[in-house]
């Protein structure tokens, strides 16, 4: 009997030891060994705030540890994580490509004066309805593929105002970084765009490491080719169909439109959240105000005239409402030891 209870007390204590040893191999605490953001100046309010910040959520005895399943950081794009200024966004170079470049496609009389507008007198347009009704136009009829098939098509061009670097290649080394370090700490990362999300998927697939279920942007319609005008709860699909764009926008993912995709595609608060303009204010302080988790808004400024094409005016107007409203502002001239990589440059 004694024996027996001496095998029981044993095997229990095994059991404790093995389970203790799992729960420690779950919880990933911050290493300091690692060559974290080596792209940073070690100067950088960003690089010592988010460094310190992973010190302490990642340790389990710290009041502001966060368990992995609430460890949720969500980046804007353009002018966040991709070129927005040589001369502008993306979605927009690409429109002009598609109306004055693409012999296959025959542009409108309205995309036609838009195009040249912006192309040959430097006109880009502002945010419109008209602006984001061209754009779905543009490509309407295309299957899904055939449109990820165009964006990377369009991605493998030279960028224009640099040399060393392809349209696909415009993200900031820096902030890549950022996104490689929340990942290695087993953060899930979102990024939400202004850009339509199918546009964003194949420039995010080709650079960081986020899939496509983690991509928020703005949206238009996707139909059945023989759906005509027929509302989808008036349609039953067949399978044999093919699945195409319907070419009306549906919503701008911008400003508040930001806060209610990200409730109703991620269900939680972030505890990080990365932007570069007044668009990405709504997200932003969402995110790191009222939030029983520690959390933190980051704003970067495009200052930097050697390297890019900065606004000082407008970095200076960002800082001053960063410090305003509770944001870490991010320097480019200032905190990044490169920004597109040593072999690119301006031109």
């Amino acid at each position: 009997m004694k024996k027996l209870v001496i095998s029981v007390c044993i095997a229990a204590m095994i059991t404790v030891l093995s389970v203790s040893c799992t729960a420690a191999k779950s919880v990933k605490k911050y290493s300091e060994s690692k060559n974290d953001l080596s792209l940073w100046t070690d100067t950088a309010r960003a690089k010592k705030a988010l460094i310190n910040y992973m010190k302490t959520i990642t340790d389990p005895s710290s009041p502001d540890f966060i368990p992995v399943e609430n460890r949720i950081a969500i980046f804007d794009l353009d002018g966040t994580l991709i070129l927005e200024t040589a001369p502008t966004y993306f979605d927009w170079k690409m429109f002009e490509h598609r109306v004055l470049d693409d012999p296959d496609y025959k542009a409108t009389e309205e995309q036609l004066a838009a195009a040249h507008a912006s192309r040959d007198e430097h006109k880009f347009p502002g945010l419109s309805a008209s602006r984001e009704r061209m754009v779905s136009e543009a490509y309407a009829g295309m299957t899904i593929d055939e449109f990820y098939a165009y964006v990377r098509d369009y991605m493998d061009g030279e960028q224009e105002g640099f040399t060393g670097m392809k349209r696909g290649e415009t993200f900031y080394k820096p902030m890549v970084q950022v996104v490689e370090f929340l990942i290695s700490n087993d953060f899930t990362v979102y990024i939400s765009s202004g850009t339509d999300r199918l546009t964003v998927r194949p420039l995010v697939q080709a650079n960081l490491n986020i899939p496509f279920s983690q991509i928020i942007g703005s949206d238009s319609t996707i139909i059945a080719n023989t759906q005509g005008d027929l509302d989808g709860l008036s349609y039953t699909l067949n399978g044999d169909e093919e699945i195409i764009l319907g070419g009306v926008n549906l919503i701008k993912n911008l400003q508040m439109n930001k806060v209610t995709s990200m409730i109703r595609e991620i269900g939680v608060k972030p505890v990080l959240a990365f932007g570069n303009s007044g668009t990405d204010a709504s997200m932003i302080n969402y995110s790191i105000k009222g939030n029983k988790y520690k959390a933190l808004g980051f704003m970067l400024m495009c200052d930097d005239l050697d390297r890019e094409y900065g606004n000082i005016e407008k970095a200076e107007k960002m800082r001053f409402a960063s410090e305003k409203n509770g944001w870490i502002p991010v320097s480019m001239r200032d905190d990044w030891k490169t920004i597109y990589g040593y072999n690119v440059k301006k031109n």
